[in-house]
């Protein structure tokens, strides 16, 4: 059986009360999903991660990769909520007692959704260590400025963790030291410290760029130790990698349905064209690294789950499932022909949304280049 199948049938089941023709609604609408994320939510998917005593399942990030693999199986884009899974390490494993108990009951119910994490910014991608949004303390609140940039779901989200310089670069022996996290409020920050400007972009997914101008933030919202929330943030990055590989696979899962279902049925020249080689190897090919890719998000699952070093392992399983997704998205708009194009096939919309993966949370290249330098030790390219 395969793994976890009672999570799988009870996600699928809800799922199927929305249509293809629903998701190509909110595609075509530039919507967000509400009916679909409230769904999730009552059901408790979204509380998964949160222990029992909060009012979750206690879950871990395994369970919570297969929730996610699951929408996407489905034809949904699980990128209008996944923030919320990894989000949550965050608060769950560097929160206070206090914190937990304030926001994790709210969020598990659904009167709170934690959807938003705020670190990238224009001048600086994936070189964490190196933003410029600042907080400096002053009495019992910090005072934020600065900017973000591809921040999602910020419209949708009730609360953001928010990564600022606390300590300036010039001051810390290692950069990556003088970093915290907090966690804001955005229906209190929003017009009243923090502008948000809506990124239009070629798929249906809710991103923004954000404006810090003296944003007070009180400061029993910081999380952990105030300039260790570097470390912190590794572990809501190497969860949000993970899930986003299950979500790949999920992808993935969904194009090889399609075009082996398409293939087998349609017929050219007097027979159907899943009896051309030249059809079946591209679709074998990426069903094979589907599944390799799927063996590497069980171990980033199952050291995250044990608490140990999994920054390798997240990051080679979300390259090899966007890769992966991306191989069989191509097989399946191919094969489908001029029909891959048509909206009414959903194909064009998931080939859009799965390709977003070969550039985020992480690009290939950074992955590749964070192996060569970690795990096989070569010198840092950058």
């Amino acid at each position: 059986m395969t793994a976890y199948q009672d999570i799988r049938d009870a996600v699928r089941d809800l799922t199927r009360q929305f249509s293809d023709e629903y998701f190509r609604q909110i595609d075509a609408q530039r919507a967000y999903p509400e009916a679909f994320v409230d769904a999730l939510t009552r059901a408790g998917w979204l509380a998964a991660l949160i222990p029992q005593e909060y009012g979750g399942s206690g879950l871990g990030l395994a369970e919570a990769s297969v929730i996610m693999e699951e929408i996407n199986r489905a034809g949904g884009n699980a990128g209008a909520c996944h923030g919320q899974m990894y989000n949550m390490g965050t608060l769950l494993r560097h929160g206070s007692a206090a914190q937990k108990r304030q926001h994790l009951p709210k969020i598990a119910s659904g009167e709170l959704r934690l959807q938003s994490m705020g670190v990238t910014e224009p001048t600086t991608g994936t070189d964490t260590t190196k933003i410029r949004t600042t907080a400096v303390k002053r009495g019992d609140r910090y005072i934020v400025n600065g900017q973000k940039v591809w921040i999602s779901r910020v419209q949708h989200s009730d609360l953001m963790i928010l990564l600022a310089r606390t300590t300036p670069l010039a001051e810390v022996k290692k950069k990556s030291e003088g970093l915290s996290i907090f966690i804001v409020d955005l229906r209190e920050a929003v017009g009243k410290g923090l502008a948000v400007r809506p990124i239009p972009n070629m798929v249906n997914h809710e991103t923004n760029e954000l404006f810090f101008e003296n944003l007070e933030i009180p400061a029993e919202n910081l999380i952990g130790e105030e300039g260790q929330g570097f470390k912190y943030i590794l572990d809501g990055l190497n969860a949000e990698r993970t899930l986003i590989a299950a979500e790949c696979i999920g992808d993935g899962r969904w194009f090889i349905d399609r075009v082996t279902a398409y293939t087998k049925d349609r017929i050219v020249f007097g027979r159907p064209i899943a009896q051309n080689q030249g059809v079946q190897f591209p679709i074998a090919e990426a069903h094979i690294e589907v599944e390799a890719a799927d063996l590497m998000r069980w171990k980033a699952c199952e050291l995250f789950d044990a608490r140990q070093p999994c920054g390798a392992e997240a990051n080679m399983a979300k390259y090899l499932a966007a890769k992966a997704s991306w191989e069989a998205a191509n097989a399946c708009l191919q094969f489908h022909g001029g029909f891959g194009f048509a909206c009414e096939y959903d194909v064009e919309r998931k080939f859009r949304e799965t390709r977003l993966y070969q550039v985020a949370p992480i690009s290939t290249n950074l992955i590749l280049s964070y192996v060569a330098e970690h795990v096989l030790g070569m010198p840092r390219s950058f």
